[in-house]
């Protein structure tokens, strides 16, 4: 061949190093998207056990409204952190543990103002 003698194998180590490059950023950004999805099913979490413990204080449903709340955390995949009942307003928060990280919501329900 007419060659460039030392360009032999170039594209074998470009192809390489894309490859490299994709697997780093693969491995780098997977957790990273998992634990915001994670972070919103614990939000959403929260959010369904306040509405829990509203609709306990409400009367809608029987029971007594932090330990709603905290059925309705256990159902979610959390658990509750704390239930301040006041009036007919219920403030939960919630967490669960993901990896090496505690990620935490809370919400408020209770009827419109």
């Amino acid at each position: 061949m007419l060659g460039h003698a030392g360009e032999d194998g170039a594209g074998s180590v470009l192809a390489v190093g894309i490859l490299g490059a994709a697997f780093t950023l693969t491995v780098v950004l997977l957790p990273l998207l998992t634990a915001l999805a994670v972070s919103q099913s614990v939000q959403n979490a929260a959010d369904a056990s306040a509405l829990a413990a509203a609709d306990t204080v409400s009367g809608l449903i029987a029971g007594y409204p932090c330990q709603t709340a905290a059925e309705a955390a256990r159902l979610n995949g959390a658990s509750i952190a704390g239930c301040t009942v006041e009036g007919l307003i219920a403030t939960v928060g919630v967490r669960r543990r993901f990896l090496v990280f505690d990620l935490a919501a809370e919400a408020r329900a209770g009827p419109p103002p």
